[in-house]
């Protein structure tokens, strides 16, 4: 199978052979060397003093120009778990950062006897992770019941809002990954989880708190999939990393975002009735109480309408909507 990825794919993807974000598993430049030779492509160069990021990179657009499918077999080998006998921590990370990028291709890792391949993202649309349209259908105090917490997550929702109004998509997905945090990070305090957790939640990352929701059946599998293309813009929070994808979020960007965050929003508060609250809360804070933090957005369940009081959309109520609507 040969596979082409996309510049932006292909920089992420050397960034992740590279290691140098923990926990990822750090390379030295031999080690990519040996990485390289132990995912079947031959005549790999020694490094040469390049940095390695750079170095990574130019071999994987020069294999990929000249169509021998190293790209695909260099992916396929990140996420070998022959890679990381003995680290766990390293390839779990790895996997999950890996589906990340493919996600944005349309792919995630699969394994068949035991062995890695390319398959394609398990979501309903035709586009995996381009969620359908859908309408915030419950108001931000269905999901969170601290009414301090409730009025600085709407903030944010609302200045999301201007933000897309006014071409500022950059900031209206670090503003949507912020609030889906907050507010997942705030029904993971208040409600009982099913297993023990090893950190508390606002030490936790935005991937593990929406897997503890879609663990503990908060969420359905389309909001956990496609949070995950949230979580990837969210981070572009760093200019760092948007230097390194080479792409910044457009008006189609915060389309596809908005609509993960209303889904999310919609499931929580459909299982809110149904999931035991904390018998005490699991991080108290100095007053006693828990401090606001930002939340999200989500798909509807029940119908009932924008929750903010603006008119219907066929779209997203609370997000964008194009050509004959604005964001409400």
């Amino acid at each position: 199978m040969s596979q082409l990825f996309d510049e932006s794919v292909l920089i992420e993807i050397a960034h992740l052979i590279c290691g140098d974000d923990s926990p990822l598993l750090y390379r030295k430049g031999y080690e990519i060397a040996g990485f390289l030779r132990r995912a079947k492509w031959e005549d790999v160069p020694d490094p040469d003093g390049t940095p390695r990021h750079q170095w990574t990179l130019g071999l994987l657009r020069e294999r990929q120009e000249e169509g021998e499918g190293d790209a695909l077999k260099a992916v396929l080998r990140l996420a070998d778990r022959r890679e990381y006998v003995g680290q766990p921590r390293e390839y779990n990370a790895m996997v999950g950062r890996l589906n990340e990028v493919l996600a944005l291709e349309g792919w995630r890792i699969g394994y068949a006897e035991g062995q890695p391949l390319l398959v394609p993202a398990e979501v309903d649309a035709e586009e995996p992770v381009r969620m359908p349209k859908v309408e915030l259908q419950v108001s931000v105090s269905q999901v969170i019941n601290d009414p301090a917490l409730a009025s600085a997550v709407q903030t944010r929702l609302d200045e999301a809002r201007t933000c897309y109004e006014n071409g500022a998509y950059t900031a209206a997905v670090i503003m949507l990954g912020s609030l889906l945090e907050g507010v997942l990070v705030h029904v993971a305090q208040v409600r009982a989880v099913a297993q023990t957790l090893r950190r508390r939640p606002e030490d936790m990352g935005l991937k593990d708190l929406v897997d503890l929701a879609h663990n503990n059946g908060w969420i359905e599998h389309d909001a956990k999939l496609a949070s995950e293309l949230v979580r990837h813009y969210r981070n572009l929070v760093h200019p760092a990393a948007e230097r390194r994808t080479g792409h910044g979020p457009n008006r189609d960007t915060v389309d596809m975002c908005w609509p993960v965050v209303n889904a999310t929003l919609n499931d929580l508060a459909a299982t809110a009735s149904a999931a035991p609250a904390r018998p005490t809360p699991s991080v108290p804070s100095a007053s006693g109480t828990n401090r606001p933090t930002p939340a999200a957005v989500a798909r509807p369940r029940r119908p009932s309408g924008p929750a903010d009081g603006s008119p219907s959309r066929s779209r997203t109520a609370a997000g964008p909507a194009r050509p004959t609507t604005n964001p409400g």
